[in-house]
């Protein structure tokens, strides 16, 4: 395990301007760099003006769609965020009256967003005279000229980065495109799709065509959004909260009650992470393991009664993957162990291959073995034509992977077949033979980066008094979620005395402490392995997450432990 220094997190705004709030929590605001009390105000009418480049082409073109009775497909992204844009996508565009159908690439046999076969599969299958793509075709300049080549328009709806100019298509809405002057760099595959859908939904509104109220799915929205780890900015945190407002109300796409009931979760005392933890797991296994139509159609159910069996399938898949994922991740392990690694000669960059690994888990395994070593990650995985391999990149702060992939292939162009992504995760291409050389020019490019950047850190909200330890103080905090990327749970830091110890089925370590004249329970979940308990010893310094434990009908507050030194 990698070495962790604890900091207190910087403050970034002031405190004093939140006024009615305990001061703890007021710097709790400030070291998330929330700049005003109307930033705690998650109202719809507060969202960004839809100011996006290419927006009015688009909504303009998929308007004259809709009333030309023209054949529109949407052609999706095989993860959650992909899923959710197209069932948002297709249920809006049918409640307008639409002729609309959708393709997911089927991620082994395709690869990512629009390829000339994708153009020429939409072709054979729907014969459509709009192409409409979802959280994908920002690089898809070939895609695009294929599907002018077939007839075909195209409206490009996306958020990846790119540095290039975007492709020839009829209309390209993404935030981060050149030229995008839209405030939010954050927003999700899925949060572009709203936009374009409700001012496309406003504009047939004003003209009394047949449209469609949009506000209705941002369950979807939410979920998209939370599950590809987008940035929580304020615009994303009113989407998410919304979503997750409906979704406790029971006003939500049956599909997403019936995984949650599967999961054994209440859907009204739904938490924003449950997105990120409970169901996109479930979504995204059936674009890992599968294909992600069964995560689409679960989706787009409208009862329980189809969306169940759906689900179900969903929840099965899921198991599938992590048992893959685990066998994966040990095997990564035992191969990093043959390397004799020390703690302190961890490479700059983990570059894994194996012949026998899964497509569809690499991406996890990545970010597994980042959390474990804080090292930028890539792991590969065998491509069908037995010629190329492809990589999944994970990374820690400050390495930006998707602009190291492109050095790498801008120096070395034969070393990199595609490449796309994120500051914090990638996919690339390469050819097996060259496995070698890109590891030794990727590893060597990180390694010229400064030093400090690989000493993790585990960022605090500093000590919380004892009198603080209380369900109020927790009761504040959820209040001020939803908490996620870039946005996070507070953690606090403390000593405390020892009281009372127990292990919980040899993996778990229990703990009574005592702080000034309170006491409190506190938890470390699978602490075996992770921290040193010395028993002999009766003090702890902890960084820990305030929780509930609910037990024989009591609720009382619970530390849950991040991290345990003595």
């Amino acid at each position: 395990m990698t070495k962790i220094q604890i900091k207190q997190r910087p403050l970034l705004t002031r405190p004093e301007q939140f006024q009615g709030v305990p001061p703890f929590i007021a710097e709790i605001l400030a070291r998330r760099g929330v700049q005003s009390e109307q930033e705690l105000e998650l109202k719809l009418k507060n969202l960004l003006a839809p100011q996006l480049k290419g927006l009015e082409t688009a909504v303009a073109l998929i308007d004259q769609a809709i009333d030309e009775q023209k054949k529109i497909v949407i052609v999706g992204d095989y993860d959650a965020d992909g899923a959710t844009s197209t069932a948002l996508m297709v249920l809006v565009l049918r409640d307008m009256g639409a002729q609309v159908d959708y393709l997911v690439p089927d991620r082994f046999k395709y690869g990512y967003g629009l390829t000339p076969a994708i153009a020429e599969l939409a072709h054979q299958t729907y014969q459509p005279d709009l192409l409409i793509t979802v959280d994908n075709g920002i690089s898809s300049h070939a895609g695009v000229d294929a599907a002018h080549a077939l007839g075909m328009q195209v409206v490009i709806t996306d958020h990846h980065l790119t540095t290039k100019e975007t492709p020839l298509a009829e209309a390209v809405v993404n935030p981060n495109q050149l030229g995008c002057e839209f405030p939010s760099k954050a927003l999700a595959g899925v949060g572009v799709a709203f936009y374009v859908l409700a001012n496309l939904a406003s504009l047939r509104n004003k003209q009394n065509k047949s449209t469609s109220k949009v506000t209705q799915y941002l369950d979807l929205v939410a979920l998209g959004t939370y599950a590809d780890v987008a940035v929580l900015d304020y615009n994303n945190r009113i989407l998410v909260d919304a979503g997750v407002k409906r979704i406790q109300q029971h006003q939500c796409r049956a599909g997403i009650l019936a995984l949650l009931d599967i999961a054994g979760r209440e859907a009204s005392s739904l938490r924003a992470q449950d997105l990120g933890f409970v169901l996109g797991p479930r979504i995204n296994a059936a674009g890992r393991m599968e294909s992600m139509r069964i995560g689409i159609e679960c989706l787009l159910a409208d009862t329980m009664e189809s969306a169940y069996p759906i689900a179900r399938q969903l929840n099965q898949l899921n198991i599938e993957r992590r048992q893959i994922e685990g066998e994966m991740k040990q095997q990564a392990l035992s191969a990093l162990d043959s390397l004799q690694l020390s703690k302190e000669d961890v490479p700059p960059a983990l570059i894994l291959f194996e012949e026998n690994w899964h497509q569809g888990v690499i991406g996890i395994v990545a970010g597994r073995l980042k959390e474990q070593f804080h090292r930028p990650t890539i792991v590969f995985a065998p491509d069908e034509d037995g010629i190329h391999i492809k990589g999944s990149a994970r990374s820690i702060d400050g390495v930006h992977i998707r602009d190291t992939i492109e050095q790498v292939a801008e120096q070395h162009p034969e070393l990199v077949s595609h490449f796309g992504g994120h500051a914090a995760a990638a996919g690339l291409t390469i050819r097996k033979e060259n496995f070698e050389a890109f590891k030794t020019v990727f590893v060597g490019c990180i390694a010229t980066m400064d030093e400090s950047l690989f000493q993790a850190t585990l960022w605090t909200d500093g000590e919380l008094p004892a009198s603080a330890l209380q369900l109020d103080t927790l009761d504040w905090i959820e209040q001020l979620g939803p908490w996620g990327q870039k946005f996070p749970f507070p953690q606090f830091e403390g000593h405390f005395k020892v009281v009372d110890y127990r292990w919980l089925k040899e993996t778990h370590l229990k703990l009574k402490l005592a702080l000034d004249q309170y006491s409190f329970d506190a938890i470390a979940f699978n602490a075996v392995g992770r921290f040193e308990f010395d028993p002999m010893r009766d003090h702890v310094h902890l960084v820990y997450e305030i929780d509930r434990n609910a037990f024989n009908g009591n609720v009382n507050l619970q530390l849950r432990i991040v991290h345990l030194n003595q």
